[in-house]
């Protein structure tokens, strides 16, 4: 056999080899790709997105469009070649399998977690969405969870409403942690509440809860190394009673980035004409209560997915704009937005057509 044929055939064999020791041998990382993207505005699954009743909605045309990211799950194993591949890929992005699942985590747990994520992006949506139109919403402090064997298991429960601790009254979840730390551990703290079942009984009547009732709890020592600090063990959070229903019906979709889309979407549904002057307008981002818009994982895959539908304009987080304008899609602009006014001003500008007058994202932000 000619010595050019024997190496090359030696090095097929080798490459061969390789090929096949990459397939067997699994590599601790997970891959991220470009997911569904869902028009808020539109239907899924046969049904609307966005369900208003009670309340006068207007047809809106153009697109406000939610993305998302699709990863391997928790008990994925990725190869070798596999994770080559994706770091190569322009469309995937290889990551570390403990990011996407740290300490563990299942893909039961990460999906659990996920789904409460996502239903509370969809009520501070609602909040933002209607303090953003001026109506007026019902906001409560509440018991959000009770961690087991904690000095306040069995004593309050998810759902109280919290309107006192110690005689001064609660405005926002934040204040019920400062009140508790007032105190050493092993004191007493008062909790002033209206129970969950005469709360819940009393949204259902369409009435207002009066009934209070005290709950002493002795406080413990915090188990985060170092601290001294008293804890009942309880997280606090918001609920709300809004004027009229909207729900929002997006199955299989987790984790909080699409609350701006959807607060746009039910603003563009309760007011006459197009917030997009019926263009292709994506976009990602957490949301709060206030209509702050906050940063949010994969946006270069988002920004990807989005292009590939159509999306002529992105809403950006602030903080995301960084990342994503260093590998911007041909042909889709990046607009900065730190809260929904922004968004609703980029929206009047992308409607109007005045486009030169848009805050675009940069590699410096």
């Amino acid at each position: 056999m000619p010595r050019r044929t024997a190496t090359m055939l030696a090095s097929t064999l080798i490459l061969i080899a390789l090929l096949c020791a990459g397939v067997f041998i699994k590599v601790p990382y997970s891959e991220m790709s470009p997911g569904p993207t869902v028009n808020t505005l539109g239907e899924h699954d046969g049904e609307p997105v966005l369900q208003i009743s009670g309340r006068k909605t207007y047809p809106a045309t153009g697109h406000l469009n939610m993305t998302t990211v699709r990863v391997t799950s928790a008990n994925y194993n990725m190869n070798l070649v596999e994770a080559v591949y994706g770091w190569l890929a322009h469309d995937n992005k290889v990551v570390p399998h403990d990011t996407l699942y740290p300490d563990g985590k299942t893909e039961q747990q990460s999906t659990q977690e996920n789904a409460e994520e996502f239903s509370q992006s969809q009520e501070s949506a609602k909040v933002a969405a209607l303090k953003e139109l001026g109506i007026p919403v019902k906001s409560w402090v509440i018991v959000s969870t009770v961690v087991k064997g904690s000095p306040a298991e069995g004593r309050l429960h998810a759902g109280d409403v919290i309107k006192n601790v110690d005689g001064t009254a609660v405005k926002a979840p934040e204040d019920v942690a400062k009140l508790v730390t007032k105190h050493k551990p092993g004191e007493k703290v008062v909790f002033t509440v209206v129970p969950a079942k005469e709360q819940a009984a009393a949204e259902k009547a369409g009435k207002t809860a009066t009934a209070t009732t005290d709950v002493t709890i002795t406080t413990a020592k915090s188990s985060d190394s170092g601290a001294s600090r008293a804890i009942v063990g309880i997280s606090a959070g918001t609920d709300h009673t809004f004027p009229f229903s909207i729900d929002i019906k997006l199955a299989d979709v987790g984790g909080p980035s699409a609350g701006l889309m959807f607060a746009l979407g039910i603003v563009d549904k309760l007011t006459p004409g197009d917030l997009t002057g019926g263009k292709f307008v994506a976009g990602t981002g957490t949301i709060d209560d206030s209509g702050t818009v906050g940063p949010i994982g994969g946006i270069e895959l988002k920004t990807i997915g989005a292009r590939e539908k159509g999306a002529q304009y992105f809403l950006t987080p602030k903080d995301n704009c960084a990342a994503a304008a260093k590998d911007t899609p041909k042909g889709l602009t990046l607009v900065k937005v730190n809260t929904i006014d922004d968004a609703m001003n980029a929206l009047k500008d992308i409607s109007s057509g005045k486009t030169a007058d848009l805050p675009k994202c940069t590699t410096k932000g």
